[in-house]
């Protein structure tokens, strides 16, 4: 808006010079103009330093609320994102969000109030200098719209597939390992290779979309001021004498008008060059309100960490309980059994049963369909599942290890009460001479370091530093395992559980026949075994 009156003084100086008025005369338009440059180099600095925090902060909200979102989820949901690709969105997609905040919206909102005022502006003094203007100005905007539309396209393919290869290559890091032991390095390495062209080639076409949108711009652009500039020459020389609204114009009006018709397009040039913002911006916003899309989420997710306190083996009774995987079929027959306090049950049957299910069930890792489950005469609903996952300890078949030392990993950040604790956890589990050879020794993430049946025996060592758990829910705990590991493993989980409820899901005979009860599972209801 400055740039008004600053034109004005110049065309002023200018036509003074001209006409051969002294020097002294032209020093206050001269002042005027540095005073509005300076005027406005401040404000435009102060005004993007304003968005670019209100984009940040911006951002930082929508993160957080992918974040807890992501934290809510059910491990149970089918439609979780994949970890590499939430991860790719939140560190990197999402960033596109604060120049399409920062830059985009505010030269959007200047493409379209601007070009209105210098217009008016124009008008005032030249009739046919504001039509030339106004024919070439809508010519723009609709080839904009038409290459930005594939430029979103286009942009939004490309985030797609940078999370695809940030998901592959996580994927095949956690598992290289057995890739080398398989032989599949080099196709492993041909894939990433040919992710990695396919992506550059993806990319260099949103670059090519961006360039083409600038180009347009100026094509347009040089037409109109050339023709605003050819207009005011001709009709200075008196060959054009139409288009001003009394006589013939001023070379100060004349002037003037020149210098609006370049910052009439200056506008749309901005909007042009951040135009890829936009596209890329709206991609990374529909990528982060992805993440925080509804989905399964855990019961409970939002309480708050559950009291401490020693807990005795609880009772758990199960009434007609059916669930069904999103997508899949009708649930089978319902599911209703009762254990008592202390007793270790084994659940059995073929792969597919429902063993995993209804131990994530137990667990309140989601919420069945119908029936209900009680511990201690409790039900379990989304108000209470927080509190009585508290009373709960869970050995899956693969337990995550993070980065970290062998105590960290046990003590899961948490303090624990007595000092000796953390001592008692490793003899229980059997973990005392490997913690002696390790030391401070890191672990890799995903248990690089540790064998199969250590990185269970730390599972068991967690729950050994778990007192609150009067429940144990194992799921295979003895799966992959040669025959004296799995046994040492069963041997450290009886111990664990003396004085405890324990519930087991296996295939192991030898584990199912340590346990106090034994109960079938076809994936139509249950039997119980001696």
């Amino acid at each position: 808006m400055l740039w008004l009156p600053q034109a004005g003084l110049l065309a002023w100086a200018v036509a003074g010079i001209a006409a051969g008025e002294p020097a002294a005369a032209l020093a206050w338009p001269a002042l005027g103009v540095l005073a509005l440059g300076l005027a406005r180099a401040v404000l435009e600095a102060a005004a993007g330093r304003l968005a670019w925090r209100a984009a940040r902060g911006r951002l930082s909200a929508l993160r957080g609320q992918a974040v807890a979102a992501l934290s809510a989820r059910s491990p149970l949901d089918a439609g979780r994102v994949p970890s590499g690709e939430a991860a790719s969105i939140l560190a990197e997609q999402a960033e596109a969000v604060v120049p399409w905040l920062a830059r985009f919206q505010p030269v959007r909102l200047k493409a379209a109030v601007l070009p209105l005022v210098i217009l008016a502006a124009i008008l005032s003094f030249s009739w046919t200098a504001a039509v030339v203007l106004l024919v070439a100005m809508p010519v723009i905007p609709v080839f904009m719209v038409l290459v930005g539309w594939k430029a979103k396209a286009a942009s939004a393919a490309q985030m797609v597939e940078v999370g695809d290869v940030n998901a592959f290559l996580l994927d095949r890091l956690r598992g290289m390992a057995t890739i080398r032991s398989l032989g599949a390095v080099e196709a492993v390495a041909q894939r990433v290779r040919r992710d990695a062209e396919s992506l550059r080639a993806r990319t260099m076409a949103v670059l090519r979309i961006a360039f083409l949108t600038s180009a347009v711009l100026e094509l347009f652009a040089a037409l109109g001021v050339a023709m605003v500039a050819v207009y005011i020459g001709f009709h200075l020389l008196g060959n054009l004498p139409f288009g001003a609204w009394g006589d013939k114009l001023t070379l100060a009006e004349g002037l003037f008008i020149l210098l609006l018709a370049p910052a009439f397009f200056e506008p749309m040039r901005e909007l042009s060059a951040v135009w890829h913002d936009k596209a890329a911006g709206e991609a990374g916003m529909a990528a982060l309100q992805r993440l925080a899309e509804a989905g399964a989420t855990l019961p409970g997710a939002q309480a708050g960490p559950p009291a401490c306190k020693p807990a005795a083996a609880p009772a758990l009774r199960i009434e007609s309980l059916r669930f069904r995987h999103a997508g899949a079929a009708a649930p089978g027959g319902a599911v209703s059994l009762s254990i008592a306090p202390a007793e270790h049950v084994a659940l059995v049957g073929p792969s597919g049963s429902g063993k995993s299910t209804l131990l994530s069930l137990i667990a309140g890792l989601a919420l069945p369909d119908s029936g209900r489950i009680l511990i201690d005469g409790r039900p379990l609903d989304a108000q209470s599942a927080a509190e009585l996952r508290g009373r709960m300890a869970w050995i899956g078949q693969a337990p995550h290890i993070f980065a970290g030392s062998l105590a960290q990993n046990i003590t899961l950040g948490r303090s624990l009460e007595a000092p000796d604790s953390l001592h008692e956890a490793l003899r229980i589990a059997r973990l005392d001479q490997v913690a002696a050879r390790r030391g401070s020794a890191p672990i890799g993430e995903g248990g690089a370091g540790l064998s199969g049946g250590e990185s269970l025996r730390l599972a068991l060592a967690r729950v050994a530093a778990t007192p609150q758990a009067g429940l144990i829910l194992a799921d295979e705990p003895t799966a992959h395992l040669d025959a004296a590991t799995a046994a040492d493993i069963t041997h450290g989980l009886l111990a664990l559980a003396r004085g405890r409820t324990l519930i087991v899901a296996t295939h192991d005979r030898e584990l199912a026949a340590r346990m106090d009860r034994i109960i079938r599972l076809d994936g139509q209801g249950l039997e119980a075994a001696a």
